[in-house]
């Protein structure tokens, strides 16, 4: 039973990790990625469509993005979605190609970024703490319940809380990359 319990705390702490080192892939840096524009939804036929089964993107130079489109009907559509975005881009568009050139951050934005980036990380520990708290209330009542002894669940919370520090640890790691990124010129 402990052993059920350690593994879905585990699965999903590893599920917050992630969905967090996906938040951090949206915030730019002054480099090009295509996973900036991966969450950019584009109105293809009355149906709104990820932006990139709309066109194939691309990283031209290290600092402009290409989106060479696959249906000429959606080029102003795409536009529209990127400027509409909250990324503050601007696509330029030359026949069915879109280029989007990333813009030098300045010193102020980076700080902003960095705010943005350090509360994505506290909400991400906050989630692993709650994770861990679940796991820890199922161990108590499986001793409430006389199926765990007192130092089964003493041991049960100890490996919880190992386990839970080092998802913690990798979400340390994972900002002090992100703002290592961004302090980057």
């Amino acid at each position: 039973m402990i052993n059920d319990i350690q593994k879905d705390a585990d699965q999903r702490m590893d599920k917050t990790i992630e969905s967090f080192r996906h938040d951090l892939a949206k915030i730019r840096t002054g480099r090009a990625h295509p996973s900036l524009l991966e969450h950019i939804m584009v109105p293809y036929y009355g149906t709104d469509t990820p932006i990139n089964q709309v066109a194939s993107i691309s990283v031209q130079e290290g600092r402009t993005l290409v989106l060479q489109i696959f249906d000429k009907g959606a080029i102003q559509d795409t536009e529209k979605a990127i400027l509409k975005s909250d990324l503050g881009l601007t696509p330029n568009v030359a026949g069915q190609v879109i280029r989007i050139t990333m813009p030098p951050l300045n010193e102020e934005r980076r700080k902003e970024l960095i705010k943005v980036v350090r509360g994505e990380a506290e909400n991400a520990k906050v989630a692993v703490r709650n994770i861990r708290r679940d796991a820890n209330n199922s161990a108590k009542e499986l001793e409430k319940e006389k199926e765990l002894s007192e130092d089964d669940l003493r041991r049960a919370e100890e490996q919880i809380q190992k386990l839970t520090d080092t998802k913690v640890a990798r979400i340390d790691e994972l900002l002090e990359e992100k703002e290592q990124e961004l302090l980057e010129i």
